[in-house]
């Protein structure tokens, strides 16, 4: 092989790699020039404090409640209350039948939370016949230990409360705010819908045979019973709804006879102020006369102890008497 094949094989040998000192290959300017694949940054979810599951307590091993829990996941968990359904919610499972026996039960109980929740239920099963009495105790108790009470008859109603309050932890106030009407049309379809058996449609339709809101109010029966789809039983509701007087139907359904329109009503009598003060003036006069008559005996009992028992009682009825008409007209 001749020195020119050496000196190529060399030449291409330095253009593909350079040895360093320690024997390690480094690349050359070429590989060096390519755009480096550079890894996206995993992005840290937002994680909840609370866990997704009802923390029950080792307590309440045995509660027929937690055979009902079926729509959120629960678990065991050792905890002061008896169930966890949010960061700042708990609840204690009382049952009155165990109240009758063991009274000082919930008052141990409330002391062991120790105001670790913002939010502490008392969820109170109602299985005694006569639980006013009870009941009322716990209200108070409640209401000093900032307490909510909650009543259940049944446990799935109890396991119910419970899934409700976990679903609805990180819910917004919102949630249970009623749709308002955004516009007009909104408006009147609620309006005009207020009566059971109208519809939307039967909106529609009342509008466009009478052109406004208005003019169907004014309408007379005879002309709401010619709009599509309005029967007899609609037009007696519509037009229930626009003209009767609603304390007239109150009255109507609470089974008493409502008052007659424009019917003059009689005139008080009206007591002077002399007349008023004469009547005073006579009843203190009686007062008067019979203390006399009282005094008058009493002397002559003192007299004559054996004729002293009748006539000072009878005296002593007719000032109690004299008095108890001054009470009432005063």
């Amino acid at each position: 092989m001749d020195a020119q094949s050496v000196d190529s094989r060399q030449s291409l040998n330095k253009g593909e790699s350079t040895v360093n000192s320690s024997g390690s290959q480094t690349p050359t300017s070429s590989t060096s020039q390519r755009p480096k694949v550079q890894q996206p940054k995993p992005q840290a979810l937002p994680t909840r404090s609370g866990t997704s599951a009802i923390l029950v307590s080792t307590r309440q091993k045995g509660n027929p409640i937690l055979n009902h829990i079926k729509l959120m996941p629960w678990e065991y968990a050792e905890i002061p209350a008896d169930y966890v359904v949010g960061v700042t919610t708990c609840a204690l499972f009382l049952s009155l039948k165990y109240h009758r026996l063991h009274p000082e039960y919930i008052y141990s109980r409330v002391r062991l939370l120790a105001g670790k929740y913002s939010l502490r239920i008392v969820l109170v099963m109602v299985d005694i016949p006569n639980h006013e009495d009870p009941l009322k105790e716990l209200s108070k108790t409640s209401i000093i230990n900032n307490l909510t009470l909650i009543l259940c008859w049944s446990a799935p109603e109890a396991a119910h409360y419970l899934e409700l309050f976990k679903s609805s932890e990180y819910a917004q106030p919102t949630a249970i705010r009623s749709q308002q009407p955004q516009s007009y049309k909104d408006s009147l379809v609620e309006f005009v819908t207020t009566p059971r058996s109208i519809n939307k449609s039967d909106t529609a339709s009342l509008i466009s045979t009478f052109g406004s809101l208005q003019n169907a109010i004014n309408a007379q029966p005879e002309q709401i019973s010619s709009v599509p789809g309005w029967g007899e039983k609609k037009v007696q509701q519509w037009c229930n709804a626009v003209r009767e007087d609603f304390r007239v139907e109150s009255t109507k359904k609470a089974g008493t006879t409502p008052a007659v329109k424009n019917k003059p009503k009689p005139p008080r009598p009206v007591m002077s102020r002399n007349t008023a003060m004469d009547e005073d003036e006579e009843i203190l006069r009686a007062v008067l006369a019979e203390s006399r008559r009282t005094a008058e005996l009493e002397a002559v009992a003192n007299a004559d102890p054996a004729k002293s028992g009748e006539p000072a009682e009878e005296m002593s009825e007719g000032i109690t008497a004299a008095l108890a008409r001054l009470r009432e007209t005063g």
